[in-house]
């Protein structure tokens, strides 16, 4: 494998926005590293993907040490140009029903952050060398309902979103004197394989452009934020919204 590609670790990389983004990446020319809590799987038929796939569950922080050390061992010459951390979970109640405060228990608020919190802040403490020696960014996918209460995700995940877009900003502030920039985007309704019921309500009343966002359209941001026309970029978190957030 030549040096002179750069490289991305993707988490979260089994469906929707993730699978958009490696698409969009490799289409200029990248490697890239997916982690996902799934097995490899045959419809992720981009080339090299087998031999790029790592399995880990960032639910478990056990995990993460593994993985850091497993995503090194990957890297041709130590440097690594992108950090997307895409990976997260929301969970819900019987039926895809929102999971409120009184429903949710420790173990549940606790698995949320492991995922949508903890690993991130493990893998970039854990992969920061690699960063620098590239001059590399990370890109944190947060959420609206970070800052708005939604009608499907519960407290947990919002909390855990909200959590990591102050995270962004203080990975900016730490790293940016190192060279890495952090960012981070906060998609709105994406159209993908996770819609809930209602949505649609949604769309009427809350989107000014009365649609959903593709997928695409989200992988189009990511790799904004990892280029060099973005240079000047750091500590941002870009809503990808239709303007639901105003």
């Amino acid at each position: 494998m030549g040096t002179s590609r750069p490289i991305m670790l993707l988490t979260g990389a089994s469906r929707g926005i993730g699978h958009a983004t490696v698409k969009r990446f490799q289409a200029e020319g990248w490697r890239i590293l997916t982690v996902s809590r799934q097995p490899f799987s045959e419809e992720c038929r981009w080339p090299e993907a087998r031999e790029s796939h790592i399995q880990a569950d960032l639910a478990d922080p056990a995990a993460f040490g593994p993985l850091i050390e497993d995503v090194k061992s990957r890297l041709p010459d130590g440097r690594l140009h992108a950090l997307v951390n895409n990976a997260g979970i929301s969970p819900k109640l019987p039926g895809g029903k929102r999971m409120g405060l009184l429903a949710t228990d420790y173990a549940s608020w606790l698995g949320v952050f492991n995922v949508n919190l903890f690993s991130i802040a493990a893998l970039a403490n854990g992969l920061f060398e690699p960063l620098r020696e590239a001059g590399g960014t990370i890109v944190n996918v947060t959420s609206i309902v970070g800052s708005h209460v939604h009608p499907f995700a519960g407290p947990a995940y919002a909390c855990s979103k909200a959590a990591l877009a102050a995270l962004t900003r203080e990975m900016a502030h730490e790293f940016g004197r190192s060279g890495i920039r952090v960012n981070a985007i906060a998609p709105g309704e994406i159209d993908t394989a996770i819609l809930s019921p209602g949505t649609e309500d949604i769309i009427e009343r809350q989107i000014p452009l009365r649609r959903l966002g593709s997928a695409n359209e989200v992988a189009d941001t990511v790799f904004f934020l990892c280029s060099q026309q973005s240079s000047y970029i750091n500590g941002a978190e870009i809503h990808i919204n239709g303007g639901q957030h105003v």
